[in-house]
């Protein structure tokens, strides 16, 4: 089964936010990291997708429901690095279903 995650520019719908800024089609079980590379777009990531740094934060716009909840090392990086609750890790993120995401970079 594959999944079309679409990547959204972070800003407002006046300044171009409103248009997918890309998307792509993945199999299920693709990290969300993996499929931000494979549009093409960056992502933060210093410890190569370890789960270690809480660089590659990006923010679920639409179908959050899909994606299994923060667990204990996800929600322990983001608080030693400071990383924003809201987001989420996408060396973590396992894609099971259609997604919306941003990056306050793209």
């Amino acid at each position: 089964m594959t999944c079309e995650i679409r990547f959204r520019v972070a800003r407002p719908p006046a300044e171009g936010g409103d248009a997918p800024l890309r998307w792509v089609t993945v199999a299920r079980g693709t990290t969300l990291l993996e499929a931000v590379r494979s549009a093409g777009l960056p992502v933060a990531r210093a410890c190569g997708g370890g789960g270690l740094c809480g660089r590659c934060g990006l923010r679920i716009v639409a179908g959050a429901e899909r994606i299994a909840p923060e667990g204990a090392a996800e929600a322990r990086v983001k608080a030693r690095n400071r990383i924003d609750a809201d987001l989420r890790l996408a060396c973590q993120v396992r894609v099971e279903g259609p997604l919306e995401v941003c990056a306050s970079y793209w």
